[in-house]
């Protein structure tokens, strides 16, 4: 019998049961034949937007191409015209899955796939959620996400979350008034898992660490809490595996692709090998070997409506070196490539830097529940935080102690004590942004 959640997405026209056929023979490809699958969908999908896609060719110029290497590398700013013009022939609005990055990178743009590529990439997301038993057709999912506050696009989500088993948990307001609310609802609805944001989702098991309350003894049917869209820190990974009582999963992905990498049972982060293929490059575009940081760069094999072709995705990346083709594994995702502080001395730090080395001093005692480093002025970093008493000079001057000793001397910091970070409109939380140019 056809579930809820499948006849919903056959219903407006996405192939399952065909995308499902296709995943399967993907995964079924082993050795050098994988290796042959991945070299001919590499050639296939550069020949039909050579063939089918005005944009594309523009993009790629009329010079020839020796080898895949050579091929240009897309940016997010190479999709800032109308998506009508970056559409394949005989794709349009009306026949395609179309919409909108988050723009955290800085760059959003609206895109579109094609109704097969969009089904493959709900088999390869139910695939993986198998892995711990999520089922999206019976499953319950406790949901941390933001949602649209007018009344049609809230309306459109609500609809969704029906036809998707899930309960929406709106994040804009994580008070602890809120979040003795979610508990309550944890204590009678069954949810099978968790699914949000990682910022949210974390001041949530920091809420049920202050009360000492282990959340599958309250909801004895959940099984496992699955994170996306932000970094995951190890010590706050820690905490939502002792409060939520369940294995917590890692997810990075990105709408306009599919899912990139999930932490699968063994809790290695794996590459979606079957409908992408993942590069690393340096800053002269060259391809780098397992092991190796670079900028993540990928190419999504099934997408005909809209190229994504060796597309610079903006975040920095390592593949593991016990990686293979057929089974990438992602080392350690470090971060966006707009995240980086430029200093007075010239010299570029990832932002995370900042981060890491505040966070490792500013939560020892669990006061502050979360922060954010804004970097004003080449010299200037301004923190804003959360917490249940203010820093105190003492503490203040060790974090500043540590980032110049880390960093460089020179450095001036400014902290403001906030009731609520400000969020994206979607709810996410960006803990580094740079205002120099």
């Amino acid at each position: 019998m056809l579930q809820l959640f499948q006849f919903s997405l056959r219903l407006n026209g996405f192939p399952l049961k065909e995308a499902a056929t296709e995943f399967l023979k993907i995964q079924a490809f082993t050795g050098s034949d994988f290796e042959n699958h991945v070299q001919l969908k590499k050639e296939e999908i550069v020949a039909y937007h050579l063939k089918n896609n005005r944009h594309y060719i523009h993009f790629v110029g009329k010079s020839l191409h020796k080898s895949w290497e050579e091929l240009p590398i897309m940016t997010k700013a190479t999709f800032q015209k109308t998506l009508q013009e970056r559409l394949s022939d005989g794709f349009s609005i009306k026949n395609t899955y179309v919409n909108k990055t988050s723009g955290s990178s800085g760059d959003p743009f609206i895109f579109a796939k094609d109704k097969f590529c969009h089904a493959l990439t709900w088999s390869n997301i139910m695939h993986r959620f198998g892995w711990f038993d999520i089922d999206f057709n019976r499953s319950l999912q406790a949901r941390f996400y933001g949602i649209p506050l007018d009344f049609i696009g809230n309306s459109k989500e609500r609809i969704k979350d029906f036809l998707s088993n899930r309960y929406r948990f709106t994040i804009f307001d994580l008070s602890d008034a809120v979040l003795e609310k979610i508990l309550k609802k944890f204590q009678y609805k069954k949810f099978d898992y968790i699914n949000g944001y990682t910022s949210s989702v974390v001041l949530f098991a920091k809420f049920l660490q202050g009360k000492n309350i282990v959340l599958k003894s309250v909801c004895p049917t959940l099984k496992c809490c699955i994170v996306t869209s932000e970094m995951l820190f190890e010590d706050n990974k820690a905490v939502m595996e002792t409060y939520f009582g369940v294995p917590i999963i890692n997810e990075y992905g990105a709408s306009e692709l599919d899912v990139i990498a999930f932490q699968n049972p063994a809790g290695d982060w794996q590459v979606n090998s079957e409908t992408l293929y993942v590069e690393i490059v340096d800053d002269d575009n060259t391809v780098l070997p397992y092991g190796k940081e670079g900028r993540i760069v990928i190419t999504s094999f099934y997408n005909k409506a809209h190229p994504f072709i060796r597309y610079d995705i903006g975040d920095i990346g390592i593949l593991d070196e016990k990686s293979t083709l057929k089974k990438p594994i992602l080392k350690k995702l470090i971060g966006r490539t707009n995240d980086i502080a430029i200093l007075p001395s010239g010299k570029k730090s990832p932002g995370l830097t900042f981060y890491y080395v505040t966070k490792s001093i500013i939560e020892d005692d669990g006061n502050v529940k979360e922060f954010v480093i804004i970097q004003s002025k080449i010299d200037t970093f301004e923190i804003e935080y959360v917490s249940q008493t203010a820093l105190t000079e003492s503490q203040i001057v060790t974090i500043e102690k540590a980032i110049t000793a880390y960093l460089e001397s020179g450095l001036n910091f400014t902290f403001t004590r906030k009731a609520t970070l400000q969020r994206s409109k979607s709810g996410k939380l960006k803990q580094f942004i740079s205002l120099v140019k």
